[in-house]
């Protein structure tokens, strides 16, 4: 998808591509690096420099991003003596070795912009002001420690530490945030440029959350906004965030990220957030001679009304931002008689708030050669009943499973007498659980009691259920479920999640604690991930059953199917499931969890992602791990995805298009005899119109249907229409 991606962000307008470097991916297992196959790292900046990019290098060690661990590899857990992000000798001893290997693979293939490469910007660490309170004066050292790491290579770029206004010199502190043209106070050196490494174009999601969007508007006036206060750099946090694949997301992160980005999940542009921008884009690139050269001057004609434009002394080369801060009402600015973004002072190019790019809107359509009938093939692990162990409570979960599984079991065993038992006819005991999360499920006697979870505001719950207890011995089974690792916070490797106390409430002998007066037993894992049944070759190691319309909890179901038609973005919808885990021919598709309903009683996210370099034409395998029981397979299907729906809104008041304008010298200039505004729509590939219908003067509804596209427009008041151009491909 990378090529089609970078492509996409050049074309709107981007010169620039910023990425993380992921620890926990390119060192998983101490000492042994991998930057191989897709964790190229090299390959990808290359791929960037091909279009004529710079790339911006955010090297970590700590990176959030909703991702787990925060980009830590796990094995740090366990160096003795170890404290992250701090004045630690040994957490600083391996930063060093990661820091080092990266950065001198980078210098070893030319690709700092010193050696004319393109890696123009760096970051050490990452929003290190939310956490430096917490270690004191070890943390002021450590931060001065990470600068004079990267400065003392001399690589021959400059470096930034978003978020943290006291970086030290020669870093420069940054901005993340929605409105940084406001909030930033400034570098905080004279000679020091004005940087936003993060503008958040919507926020990430988590599952049992509901929607959270941020307009094109808002986003746009804060770019305009950042750059007419002397900004240098806008990135957009995320211009592209796809899918968390596999268990890379943090704790209870949804798998599909930052999907209402320009270019959502599937790498397509999400318009008008795409086009709008784009047009933004363009419309700074024609004032950035005067944004380069002029001098800055600020006229305030309202309360909530600013002017601010440069113009360079002796020439006609000038830029203008005209604001409304108020966000309530409009007003009316006049500065030499025009209003919006004026790159020569004169000529209206662009305005934040009035879009031209068209709408689209995505489709999931059913998928006529993937979902034919299905046969669900089923594994049910085994439920384990006593296990070795001789801990006196029970192990934490994260070090339990060493983020190499999602799953821990938990068995313990007691014995009650008849005195214990209650004495009241009707009385019910109950087992009490409390976890310090992220989910569990948990078995009594052999008998399944249900499940609980927590979410990514409050983790921790309490699992409570009746049970019925016998005389003798009692078995209690627990399976422990993360969703990830924490990412952010001070302390990350002192977190802890899992079972914090067990007890049985009810007997006529009061509250039996079993935390710490049962021996527990644990085993890491599912019987299926360590024989690995999600691939070709551990489908032979366990038994399948054919799938009868019924299953209970902890099974396994895979199926085969043919690929997708058309080249379009594949997914699978998984309906009728509940929680777990997705593989496509051996690949990690990812978490889902259905049956975590937001808000609005719907499910956070019900597609997830398969890239065609996952599928085969023929017989692709599809294994699913579910946690719950009686879910119904039958349900999923495929689709294809697409944004081929299109709406476009034109009106005779709407700005000319921002690409009708260029500058020559110091002059802005039309390329083209009629700047009127117009709706295009050009169909590419196999795509064609077959059908255009008209209706009433006063309105015009246009409807073309194509095996993937439907273009709606309406309603227009004629007199507002300028004119609407089909493309050539078009009939």
């Amino acid at each position: 998808m990378w090529p089609s991606i970078i492509e996409r962000a050049k074309q709107g307008g981007l010169n620039t591509i910023q990425t993380y470097v992921f620890w926990n991916v390119h060192e998983l297992e101490q000492g042994k690096f991998n930057f191989s196959g897709r964790t190229d790292l090299v390959k990808f900046i290359k791929l960037i420099e091909k279009n004529g990019m710079y790339v911006t290098l955010r090297l970590g060690p700590f990176i959030q991003a909703e991702w787990t661990h925060g980009g830590l590899p796990y094995w740090l857990r366990e160096v003795p003596g170890i404290f992250f992000r701090t004045d630690n000798k040994e957490f600083k001893e391996h930063t060093e070795r990661y820091v080092r290997t990266v950065l001198d693979k980078m210098k070893e293939e030319k690709l700092f912009a010193s050696q004319g490469g393109p890696i123009i910007l760096g970051q050490i660490e990452n929003e290190y002001s939310a956490v430096q309170r917490a270690y004191k004066q070890d943390g002021i050292n450590y931060i001065k420690w990470a600068s004079k790491l990267v400065d003392s290579m001399n690589l021959g770029i400059p470096w930034v530490m978003c978020k943290h206004n006291d970086a030290p010199d020669p870093m420069i502190n940054a901005c993340n945030g929605r409105h940084c043209g406001d909030t930033f106070p400034g570098p905080n050196k004279e000679n020091k440029p004005s940087l936003w490494t993060e503008n958040w174009t919507t926020q990430f999601r988590v599952f049992g959350d509901s929607p959270v969007k941020r307009s094109v508007e808002d986003i746009a006036f804060s770019v305009a906004r950042f750059f007419s206060k002397n900004g240098t750099h806008v990135n957009y946090y995320m211009y592209h965030g796809g899918t968390n694949f596999g268990r890379n997301g943090a704790h209870y992160v949804t798998t599909r990220y930052y999907d209402d980005a320009p270019l959502d999940e599937y790498g397509l542009e999400r318009e008008p957030k795409y086009g709008h921008l784009k047009h933004l884009h363009n419309a700074l690139n024609l004032c950035k001679k005067p944004l380069l050269w002029g001098q800055p001057r600020t006229e305030k004609p309202g309360k909530d009304t600013e002017i601010r434009y440069y113009e360079e002394p002796g020439t006609k080369s000038c830029a203008a931002f005209l604001a409304n801060n108020n966000t309530e009402a409009a007003e009316t600015i006049k500065f030499r008689g025009k209003n919006t973004i004026l790159p020569d002072c004169k000529t209206v190019v662009y305005n934040t708030a009035q879009i031209v790019s068209h709408h689209t809107s995505r489709n999931f359509m059913k998928s006529k050669k993937a979902n034919k009938k299905f046969d669900f093939n089923v594994f049910t692990e085994p439920l384990p009943n006593k296990l070795k162990g001789d801990s006196y409570i029970p192990v934490e979960l994260y070090g339990l499973t060493k983020d190499k599984t999602d799953y821990g079991w938990y068995t313990t065993s007691f014995k009650i007498n008849k005195n214990q038992l209650p004495k009241k006819k009707g009385a019910k005991t109950t087992v009490r659980i409390a976890s310090l999360g992220h989910a569990l499920h948990a078995w009594f006697n052999g008998e399944y009691l249900g499940n609980g979870h927590g979410s990514h505001d409050e983790k921790s719950f309490v699992f409570q259920e009746p049970v019925t207890l016998k005389e003798g011995e009692n078995h209690l089974v627990m399976l422990g479920v993360l969703t990830g690792f924490p990412d952010s916070g001070a302390f990350l490797e002192h977190r802890y999640t899992g079972p914090r106390s067990v007890s049985i409430l009810g007997l006529s002998s009061g509250v039996l604690d079993l935390t710490e007066s049962s021996k527990w037993g644990n085993k890491v894992g599912m019987e299926g991930e360590r024989l690995g049944i999600h691939t070709e070759e551990g489908l032979k190691k366990v038994k399948w059953q054919k799938f009868t319309g019924k299953a209970p909890g902890l099974t396994w179901y895979q199926t085969y199917f043919d690929a997708p038609e058309s080249e379009s973005a594949a997914a699978v919808r998984m309906s009728g499931m509940g929680k777990g885990l997705i593989w496509v021919n051996g690949e990690g598709v990812g978490r889902y969890w259905m049956s975590f309903l937001n808000p609005l009683g719907q499910s956070t996210q019900i597609e997830y992602h398969i890239p065609r370099s996952f599928l085969k034409p023929k017989k692709n395998l599809l294994v699913i791990f579910e946690e719950e029981p009686n879910v119904k397979p039958e349900i999923i299907d495929f689709v294809i995805v697409n944004r081929d729906t299109v709406c476009s809104y034109v009106g005779e008041d709407y700005t000319p298009s921002v690409r009708h304008w260029t500058r020559k010298q110091d002059q802005v200039q039309a390329i083209t005899d009629n700047v009127s505004l117009t709706a295009t729509l050009k169909c590419s590939g196999n795509k064609r119109s077959q059908k255009l219908s008209s209706l009433a003067s006063e309105t015009l509804l246009v409807l073309v249907e194509t095996s993937h596209l439907v273009l709606v427009m309406l309603p227009f008041q004629s007199k507002s229409l300028r004119s609407i151009v089909w493309g050539k491909e078009s009939v």
